[in-house]
């Protein structure tokens, strides 16, 4: 690990290792709740709450019973299978849709862009739960509410922006003389786009697909004004849980859900890096 250049006076050495003590201290303070919520979810009593066996390291204070019981409980496993359902499905339309208007948007000669990228960005901004009543009202007079189509559709439309933005800031080093070379040799818009487009944003669109996911499968307002209980979801069935029945079953789903999400961001992180490495950002 580097520390401070030689020439650095004790100000400035005090000033290095302080602004990092100060970070340790902030990311402790970010991570203590996750911190809490897995080792608790090996709880063999049915309690929130560190038991004295627990704290003196007994083995029969702690179990893997709660996660026998995801796999074991129907509601569980019915609320993980819709979670997939909804969250890939909308996936697919999100990164379909999102990176088709980021495409759009990085013409310079698109009329009104930093209008439609406001609109399209919209749902990030506004508060999510006038996004649901929104929703609500909308798709009540489709009647698709308590539907997994107006589900999937919902999750669209929080799922979007995610992508547009990801790929917009691709297609920012984005050489269009790539695709004109293309095109003058004549290749159609379609192979330009598979052949040589996409394999270049390839890095920005998944990374906007992984946010369009993760957004889909841990949201939980819209769910709970559109959905009914055939399409509850993971948070739903948390939210549920705390409401109706208080179990530890949902500290063992909160430490699987922090473990995939782990998982998700050291994807994005070798993604960024790679894509890093396709612009000459980084030294490969």
């Amino acid at each position: 690990m580097a520390g401070p250049p030689p020439y650095a006076t004790p100000l400035d050495r005090a000033w290095y290792y302080g602004f990092r003590f100060i970070c340790a201290l902030i990311f402790l303070f970010l991570i203590a709740p996750i911190l809490v919520i897995m080792p608790l979810s090996f709880n063999a009593e049915p309690y929130f709450t560190f038991t004295k066996g627990m704290l003196s390291l007994d083995s029969e204070a702690f179990s893997v019973r709660w996660y026998e019981d995801i796999i074991t409980n129907q509601q569980w496993l019915h609320s993980i299978k819709n979670s997939f359902i909804v969250g890939i499905s909308s996936t697919i339309l999100a990164t379909t849709l999102g990176t088709a208007a980021a495409l759009g948007l990085s013409r310079s000669y698109l009329p009104y862009r930093s209008l439609i990228m406001g609109v399209l960005i919209s749902p990030m901004i506004v508060p999510l739960i006038i996004t649901a009543a929104g929703m609500y009202f909308f798709y009540s007079d489709l009647r698709l509410t308590q539907t997994f189509t107006g589900l999937i559709l919902a999750h669209t439309v929080l799922g979007t922006p995610f992508v547009v933005i990801t790929v917009t800031a691709t297609l920012v080093g984005f050489d269009h003389s790539l695709t004109r070379a293309a095109q003058s040799l004549g290749a159609d818009p379609t192979r330009t786009f598979f052949k040589v487009q996409m394999p270049l944003i390839l890095p920005g669109v998944i990374s906007g697909a992984l946010f369009a996911f993760v957004t889909s499968f841990d949201e939980v307002v819209v769910v709970l004004f559109m959905a009914g209980f055939e399409q509850r979801t993971i948070p739903r069935q948390m939210w549920a849980g705390i409401r109706e029945q208080i179990s530890p079953t949902i500290l063992a789903v909160a430490t699987l859900l922090i473990i995939f999400s782990i998982c998700l961001m050291t994807v994005l992180e070798l993604l960024r890096r790679r894509n890093e490495r396709l612009r000459g950002l980084s030294p490969g």
